[in-house]
């Protein structure tokens, strides 16, 4: 046996796996399948010998590409009918079988899954039902681990059918971006200062640098690609923010700057001990078009 087909009798080995991860995080059979599809396409132009635990490489794939679907299809997803309900991939046993059977409310589960953004979605899934680590799903979603363990606790409450609220961590950081948001638009440097660390960097992408020179003249803070300290930033939004509101970026308490229920900027903050050491200005709309946007009253 050449090395591609062992590593093809490798991957099989794992596909009923991959197709139960998957099918629990899309809820359709043939976008599972798909996504298993696309998965083995990047096993097969990868450096599979210097993975050392397959199933879990492979889990990882599949869950980024599972989340990429999501978000593609989060504007034209479309609602379960009739009698679906979850069916088994063929030939599908022990560990993958009970995993996908975890829960009991077959239908019911899907349609909770539906009404959660991607990334709460993912993490709920790969770590309630398939036993996944917090430290292996947050790279996925591109959170940190306490973030990532935040949305999954989220998809859990939603599931169990209890409201949708913040979790303390969130309060924390909503008192600190709206802490931001007052003083710059107040113009209070000393508290813009103080809610800043030091080190403080700001990341804005080539959109978002544009539209902040074109609109300079009604309030919007004159941004570059990279600025760093704390002294820098707090200049740069002084007097700024009127019309910034505090919201969730899938899941992580942030700003935007809306139109009608549309994000035309995002403000990324990332807060460490009750300060904030890092903003990303989002403006590209493919990238906000993947965000997960909740206005906070």
């Amino acid at each position: 046996m050449d090395e591609h087909d062992l590593l093809a009798a490798r991957f099989e080995e794992n596909r009923g796996h991959l197709l139960a991860v998957a099918f629990r995080v899309l809820g359709s059979r043939a976008e599972a399948e798909d996504a298993v599809q696309e998965t083995w396409f990047r096993l097969s132009r990868a450096d599979a010998g210097q993975v050392d635990n397959l199933t879990g490489w492979l889990t990882t794939v599949v869950g980024r590409v599972c989340l990429d679907m999501l978000r593609s299809k989060r504007s034209r997803r479309e609602e379960l009918h009739g009698s679906y309900a979850p069916e088994l991939p063929d030939g599908t046993d022990g560990p993958e079988q009970e995993a996908v059977l975890a829960d009991s409310v077959g239908v019911a589960l899907l349609v909770v899954l539906e009404t959660l953004a991607p990334a709460e979605r993912l993490a709920f899934v790969l770590h309630d039902l398939f036993g996944v680590a917090f430290d292996e799903i947050a790279p996925i979603v591109g959170r940190s681990v306490a973030a990532t363990r935040q949305l999954a606790s989220r998809a859990r409450r939603r599931v169990r059918g209890a409201p949708a609220e913040l979790e303390p961590d969130q309060h924390r950081q909503r008192a600190v971006v709206e802490a931001f948001l007052a003083a710059s638009r107040n113009g209070d440097l000393a508290a813009l200062l103080a809610v800043l660390d030091p080190d403080v960097e700001l990341r804005a992408d080539q959109l978002a640098v544009a539209g902040a020179s074109a609109n300079a003249g009604i309030g919007a803070p004159p941004l570059a690609a990279e600025l760093r300290g704390a002294e820098v930033i707090a200049r740069t939004f002084a007097g700024r923010a009127t019309v910034v509101r505090p919201a969730l970026l899938d899941g992580v308490v942030g700003a935007v700057l809306p139109r009608g229920d549309q994000a035309l900027v995002a403000f990324a903050f990332t807060v460490v001990d009750d300060r904030i050491v890092g903003i990303d200005v989002v403006a590209d709309p493919e990238r906000l078009g993947r965000l997960e946007v909740t206005l906070l009253g």
